[in-house]
């Protein structure tokens, strides 16, 4: 399992943004997160959307973290770009199991050691925050 590139980029703005401090443009993100400026507004876009970052439009605008890099966890950065951490389909809320033979929602061996593992990196993610890298 690996988190995508798009996942990696958005970390590394959320902590260009957090060293900044202030309202950044989006050229000077890019520069101090070493993403591509296209990746970098396509990203800022997710995360003004989700409302980790917020966004003012002008002459002396750009992007800001919306909350203090105490509070942003790596697990709110990765949710709003991969969604939630899932190990295995079978742990989607919309999968209906045909091996167990007797429920819509599987609970095998399996499932019960992937939905572990999924909580134990959901927790050690939610357990960093945006702060903790600067």
């Amino acid at each position: 399992m690996k988190i995508n590139m798009e996942t990696d980029y958005a970390f590394r703005i959320m902590r260009a943004l957090a060293r900044k401090g202030g309202l950044t443009d989006a050229s000077t993100i890019a520069e101090s997160a070493a993403v591509p400026q296209r990746f970098t507004l396509k990203i800022l876009g997710k995360l003004v959307t989700s409302g980790l970052v917020m966004s003012k439009k002008g002459a002396n605008g750009g992007y800001a973290l919306s909350r203090d890099p105490k509070e942003i966890t790596l697990l709110d950065i990765l949710e709003v770009i991969e969604g939630p951490i899932v190990m295995s389909k079978c742990l989607g809320d919309d999968f209906v199991c045909r091996h167990d033979g007797v429920s819509e929602h599987c609970d095998c061996f399996f499932n019960r050691v992937f939905d572990d593992i999924s909580i134990t990196i959901a927790n050690k993610l939610k357990s960093v925050t945006v702060a903790d890298s600067i």
